[in-house]
């Protein structure tokens, strides 16, 4: 069977100590602007705090609030950008500052790792006593951490949240009376769909952990997917991720001799990616994806180095070489005591645990040379058409189908310009349209006369015939219509206007929007 830390899983013998570090972007761009512990420090992305320390949380900060809404709860809030790099590199040291007391710690994200308990409890005489020299350790690198104990790996990052020590055998119990919104608190064990799940438990009437692992677990895998079933482990307290059925193949790891040795991130970064592709081909081609990595650095003096990442979902070549980076710049970086003494002359990713089953590909197929070809191409027309004239489409925030896309310049991060997670009030209901257009066209009643949108968010008359592309169709059903008033404080920049959707003879169902009483095609469905 794939190696697991600590032993077996479910075996009954496997104990779990989860170390996590509260809110660490925030307390990362603390330590990175050198400022005191006092200080309120909140982090942004697209413009919402993601991340804000207790300090800021004590007056008044939340996450979700908008960056102006923020300053002024707190007028001295100090304001940082995510920067999930920097956030990478300062962790280093404190993962350092662990390992020097506990061997095999796993990283699950920067802010929060785990180690096996029992072992653990072997050296420092008991689980009771792991928590202060772990805690003492991670103080001294200059930051707070919880501690959490259980028998598996979810239940124990659930307890650290709490700062809980949970006896064995007792996993199901502590988890029984938490909120269904315990599935969603660690994003590093969660698919980006949970917190739809939790919504609509709650909806459904199943508001706690122990409600919901009362469910049969095939009704769960019918009824909500794949990821449910996940959650349902977490909330029976069983192995989130069961191991690979099988032992991981020796030829799956790879390597590199790094000529020159590498001692700069660029250096680190550039050859971390080209073995990144070279371990998901191997994948690729064996069927399987790296659920667990080590990362393993060897120098010229004979030093070294390995982390392991754990990860919810399978890596993809950028996320593994997202974590090759990472990791390298933590190792050389200036600030980390634990610097290799020399340049890094081998670098080795080894994948520890693998899932089989089908994969789902990429637009241009898993990796290998067919991707790195279709890339070529893609590079190679940007390259004799400007950097503007390959575009690729990120989900963004917004209402309408044509606001939710964001198109960036091939090759850039893609960073939406707006949240899509923000609960966008008046956003169009599901699903939407497959193609989006802006076609003038007209809705009119029963007698010929044209349909409008009265200022209650009616329509004037019910629609009976739809007027696109030179033709007159008969109207057959039709949902809406929705209002839409955005920034009506901004006359330039506001929308007032109404969309709905129509079904005619002879045609697609059509997304329509009203503005000024003139009706214009904006999507079509199918």
């Amino acid at each position: 069977m794939a190696r697991a830390a600590g032993g077996a899983r479910g075996s009954g013998s496997t104990r779990i100590l989860a170390l996590l570090c509260p809110d660490w972007p925030a307390a990362a761009a603390a330590a990175d602007a050198d400022l005191p512990p006092s200080d309120p420090v909140a982090v942004l992305h697209a413009g919402r705090v993601v991340a804000c320390t207790a300090v800021a949380r004590s007056r008044g900060v939340r996450r979700g609030l908008r960056k102006r809404e923020a300053q002024a709860r707190c007028p001295e809030l100090h304001v940082a950008d995510l920067d999930v790099d920097k956030d990478a590199r300062l962790f280093e040291p404190v993962v350092a500052a662990v390992s020097a007391l506990v061997p095999g710690v796993e990283i699950l994200r920067p802010g929060l790792m785990v180690v096996s308990a029992h072992r653990a409890a072997r050296y420092f005489g008991g689980e009771h006593a792991v928590a202060e020299p772990l805690i003492d350790a991670v103080a001294a690198a200059g930051v707070e951490c919880q501690v959490g104990i259980a028998d598996a790996l979810a239940t124990a990052v659930v307890a650290a949240k709490r700062g809980r020590h949970v006896a064995a055998g007792e996993d199901r119990r502590f988890l029984a009376p938490l909120p269904v919104s315990a599935l969603t608190d660690e994003p590093s064990l969660s698919a980006p769909e949970r917190a739809e799940l939790v919504d609509l438990l709650r909806r459904m009437g199943i508001r706690t952990l122990g409600a919901f692992g009362e469910l049969p677990r095939a009704d769960v895998a019918s009824r909500f997917g794949a990821d449910a079933v996940v959650a349902h482990r977490m909330a029976c307290a069983e192995s989130g991720r069961l191991p690979a059925p099988r032992a991981v193949p020796a030829e799956l790891t790879v390597q590199t001799r790094c000529d020159p040795p590498i001692d700069r991130v660029d250096m680190a970064a550039f050859a971390g990616r080209r073995l990144a592709e070279r371990l998901h081909t191997a994948l690729a081609a064996a069927g399987v994806a790296c659920t667990r990595l080590v990362i393993h650095a060897a120098t010229a003096e004979g030093e070294e180095h390995d982390r392991t990442w754990r990860c919810a979902e399978p890596l993809t070549p950028d996320a593994t070489a997202d974590r090759v980076r990472w990791q390298m710049d933590g190792w050389l970086s200036g600030r980390n005591a634990a610097r290799p003494s020399g340049p890094i002359t081998l670098l080795r990713l080894e994948p520890v645990e693998v899932a089989g089953g089908e994969l789902q590909r990429g637009l241009f197929g898993g990796a290998g040379e067919a991707r790195d070809r279709a890339r070529r191409a893609v590079s190679r027309v940007q390259g004799l058409l400007g950097g503007e004239a390959v575009l690729s489409g990120v989900l963004s925030g917004g209402r309408g189908p044509g606001e939710r896309v964001a198109l960036l310049t091939w090759g850039e991060q893609p960073l939406p310009a707006r949240d899509p997670s923000a609960p966008w009030p008046g956003r169009l209901p599901a699903p939407s349209p497959s193609t989006l257009l802006a076609e003038e066209a007209g809705l009119l009643d029963a007698a010929g006369d044209p349909v409008g949108v009265t200022g209650r968010g009616l329509f004037t008359a019910a629609p009976a015939v739809l007027v696109w592309r030179g033709r007159s169709r008969e109207v057959t059903g039709w949902a809406g219509p929705w209002p839409v008033d955005e920034l009506w404080w901004d006359p330039g920049a506001g929308l007032r206007a109404a969309r709905a959707q129509v079904l005619a003879s002879g045609a697609p169902a059509v997304l329509l929007l009203c503005r000024g009483g003139e009706w214009t095609v904006e999507g079509v469905y199918g």
